[in-house]
């Protein structure tokens, strides 16, 4: 399949600009490894059908011919001469684009503390995701811990399910979340989402300034200890969901030579004022370049957009409204910022790297990202790194190494079937 512009990903950075392509009169593709659209913000689920913004926009799509979306698909590796090798549930697929537009999202970042490997332990994202593809919580004693807004969030899809939420345990300072407060008047569509959370959940105990330390129990969660500034305390739950923030995802931007640039206390896909990354005719758009929410996201896919169809005069109309919103993501970034105190709350025997089962001992012994992989295996098991090598740079300030294809866990068929074609070659 050719396209004039591919775009990868379907969340509100995706979907946005597969608007904008589409209503031009565009070959578009949209490719997501999801079954449904919409990214994690606007997961689909069984008893969770689209509303608001999501359902203008995918009623909108779905009167464009000149879109095709490719559901439940993921990118292999990308090949030469503007091409990806992707897979679906049956088989691979070569896509041919004239422009790539990257709108791959982010993950939650997780953090070792003893415990957290026990079943009822998930990210926060996570447990919305559970949540929305069905998994019943009514009745469920829930903790949310971590920091930022994504625990309200989920606390709310919880909560809407019948599930008891015990209590929100934000890492950062009674200050540092009020200063932030504060500040929302300066968008206000974000103020009003923070304030019908906070009523939402009004009865709900919020500390600041706490961490969850250890989580308990024998074959599933039991309990957990929170440590707050009045002292530690314990309390019995059936789940805990944590999030540590979000950490790009800039794994396919980097396997096609995009440069990446600093990002908060990250790494993200480096782009200019037109969402054009360093490699030609490829831009990027959403949290891989940034975390910043949905509305942020949803700007700068249609910059993106615009851009790739060299509607200059489109594209900077929106500029203003894009910097707000990156004002608003360096305000969150700020006031949610991990304390360094949460590299000491694994012990030598926490395990680390839950693939591999290698323990934070183990691990400290080594210097760099590269030599704890060579000698303990740590980030080569089935997430490729995704979930310990974003701990390891946090507690011990290491650089994850280079990409390499393929991109995820993939079928030997799916690689197979290069064989004997350029492609074959192109991807060697």
């Amino acid at each position: 399949m050719q396209f004039d512009i591919l775009i990868i990903g379907a969340g509100p950075a995706g979907l946005s600009a597969a608007q904008v392509a589409a209503q031009s009169g565009a070959r578009v593709g949209l490719v997501d490894d999801n079954i449904l659209p919409g990214g994690q913000i606007w997961r689909q689920g069984p008893a969770h059908p689209p509303k608001g913004p999501a359902r203008e926009l995918l009623d909108a799509l779905a009167r464009y011919p000149n879109l095709t979306r490719l559901c439940g698909t993921r990118v292999v590796q990308p090949l030469a001469g503007k091409r990806l090798q992707v897979e679906d549930a049956r088989q691979g697929h070569v896509l041919g684009y004239d422009r790539l537009i990257l709108a791959t999202g982010a993950r939650e970042r997780f953090l070792p503390y003893p415990g957290w490997t026990l079943p009822g332990v998930t990210g926060a994202g996570g447990l919305q995701a559970l949540i929305k593809g069905g998994t019943p919580v009514a009745g469920q004693r829930i903790v949310l811990a971590g920091s930022g807004p994504l625990l309200w969030a989920s606390a709310k899809t919880a909560q809407e399910q019948g599930a008891k939420i015990v209590a929100i345990v934000e890492q950062a300072s009674h200050r540092s979340v009020a200063r932030f407060a504060r500040s929302l008047a300066l968008t206000p569509a974000k103020l009003v989402q923070a304030i019908r959370l906070r009523l939402g959940l009004r009865k709900t105990p919020y500390w600041r300034g706490a961490q969850v330390v250890a989580a308990h129990g024998d074959d599933r969660l039991r309990s957990v200890t929170v440590q707050r500034p009045q002292g530690s305390i314990d309390l019995c739950c059936d789940r805990l969901a944590c999030a540590y923030g979000l950490l790009p995802n800039i794994e396919l931007a980097a396997a096609l030579g995009c440069a990446s640039a600093p990002y908060a206390d990250t790494t993200a896909v480096q782009v200019d004022a037109w969402q054009h990354t360093t490699q030609p005719d490829v831009y990027a758009a959403g949290e891989c370049t940034g975390v910043g929410g949905m509305e942020l996201s949803a700007l700068e896919g249609r910059i993106a957009a615009h851009a790739a169809l060299e509607q200059q005069d489109a594209a900077r109309r929106l500029f203003a409204r894009r910097e707000r919103y990156r004002d608003f993501s360096r305000r969150l970034h700020a006031a949610f910022a991990l304390n360094p105190s949460l590299r000491a709350l694994p012990r030598d025997d926490t395990i680390f790297c839950r693939c591999e089962d290698v323990p934070h001992g183990e691990l400290a012994t080594h210097d760099s990202w590269r030599m704890a992989k060579l000698h303990t295996r740590c980030g080569m098991g089935p997430c490729q790194g995704r979930i310990c090598g974003g701990a390891a740079a946090f507690c011990f300030g290491w650089q994850p190494s280079n990409t390499r294809p393929p991109l995820s866990p993939t079928r030997i068929g799916t690689l197979a079937d290069l064989a004997g074609t350029d492609a074959a070659t192109d991807a060697t």
